[in-house]
């Protein structure tokens, strides 16, 4: 057959497909995602206040910084389970305070009352918890509302107890929670329960995010209706989840009652603070979005945040605007950036061009359609070996040999 033969099919020339992009180019898009830019602002926040208080920098200064953060950390964790499922959860400030007024006032200095008390603190954040649920999701009242007035229930109840002044002093046992920890160790010197703690409520609230209930949880605030039709409980999830912050709330509480001692105001602005958190964190207000391990790094890099403030004498006047700042910031780039990923083809023609794909094999001289991949001459037989499809090109092929012939 000769070389010119018009039924002999070549690629048609296409520009190189585009290289797969590399591991630093992947490092630098997750950096600047909404999920991953927290990680990034954290690390250049850090590094920061090291450069200007190098001791900050020492094992044991970093140690106690988780346990200074620990606190909001807890707070946040617990919002950030309310927040995906398409919540709020205004009343963690009211029960913070609450909690730390209750143990001040019910321990006293009585060693034997430590562990009755704790138990009903920790009760008491169950029902809290359980009240802004049901009320949430049976009578269909905004969470917003609902925790708004738990906020104000709260509140207004340790004010009218406590008269608005510090009261009482739990005993030393109870507050070695969270101002004392394994002493004795080599680099760090001492390890703080606060930090123990954290751990511990960190690694459970990652467990649970990976568990079925997490998994309905982000699916329920993502679509609501969709979580139903699944056949997934909306309100024993989402009821759940407002218990877990109040106990999140609670467990902040009873660390703040040994590192901040007994006063009315110590919980006040916590549930605002955690909300910045995680937004901070990449979590989505509205929910179907977000991570444990966000929320975590949101919380730090907040309080990193504040303590760099602080180190530069900036006015602590104007930490409620910097965090009114933060959240129209974080949800404003965070809508930004997901409206641009849905815009990106991600199947059909669109994704095969911009992945660069070589072009198809077609027939140059017939003008084949593109996507055939049939070799010369079998482009008119039909598989199922039936009444053949016309192929005009084949036609003219088989006409051009048999005026050859003829003419020899």
């Amino acid at each position: 057959m000769s070389a010119t033969d018009p039924s002999v099919t070549r690629p048609v020339d296409t520009p190189a497909a585009a290289p797969a992009p590399g591991g630093l180019a992947r490092f630098a898009r997750a950096a600047i995602s909404p999920r991953g830019a927290v990680y990034l602002l954290l690390l250049v926040l850090l590094v920061a206040v090291a450069i200007l208080n190098p001791s900050f920098a020492e094992p044991g200064q970093l140690v106690r910084y988780i346990q200074r953060v620990a606190p909001i950390a807890l707070v946040a964790i617990g919002q950030y389970f309310v927040i995906v499922s398409g919540e709020f959860d205004l009343s963690q400030g009211s029960l913070v305070t609450t909690q730390v007024v209750l143990a001040g006032t019910l321990i006293g200095q009585d060693d034997a009352k430590v562990i009755p008390v704790l138990l009903l603190l920790i009760v008491l954040g169950a029902v809290v918890g359980i009240v802004n649920g049901l009320v949430t999701t049976f009578l269909k009242v905004p969470s917003f509302i609902v925790t708004l007035g738990m906020m104000l229930v709260l509140y207004g109840g340790v004010m009218w107890w406590t008269g608005g002044a510090a009261t009482g002093n739990p005993a030393d046992s109870f507050r070695q929670v969270g101002r004392g920890g394994i002493e004795g160790l080599p680099v760090i010197g001492l390890l703080p329960w606060a930090v123990l703690v954290l751990a511990a409520v960190v690694a459970v609230a990652a467990w649970l995010s990976r568990r079925p209930f997490g998994r309905t949880l982000v699916a329920i605030g993502d679509n609501s209706a969709a979580g139903v039709f699944a056949g997934a409980s909306v309100w024993r999830t989402k009821t759940a989840a407002f218990v877990i912050s109040s106990l999140c709330a609670t467990v902040a509480g009873v660390l703040l009652v040994g590192y901040a001692g007994v006063h009315p105001s110590v919980g006040r602005g916590y549930e605002f603070i955690a909300i910045t958190a995680v937004v901070l964190g990449g979590v989505v207000l509205g929910g179907g979005r977000g991570s444990v391990w966000g929320a975590l790094a949101g919380a730090f890099a907040l309080e990193t945040l504040f303590t760099l403030l602080n180190f530069t004498s900036v006015p602590s006047t104007m930490r409620d605007a910097i965090q009114g700042a933060i959240i129209i910031a974080a949800v404003a780039y965070s809508g930004a950036a997901f409206r641009a990923r849905r815009k990106r083809p991600t199947s059909g023609l669109g994704a095969v061009a911009d992945a660069g794909a070589p072009g198809p094999v077609v027939d140059a001289d017939a003008g084949a359609s593109a996507g055939t991949h049939e070799p010369p001459g079998t482009s008119g037989i039909d598989p199922t070996g039936s009444t053949p499809s016309p192929d005009p090109a084949g036609t003219a092929a088989v006409r051009g040999e048999q005026k050859k012939e003829n003419r020899s």
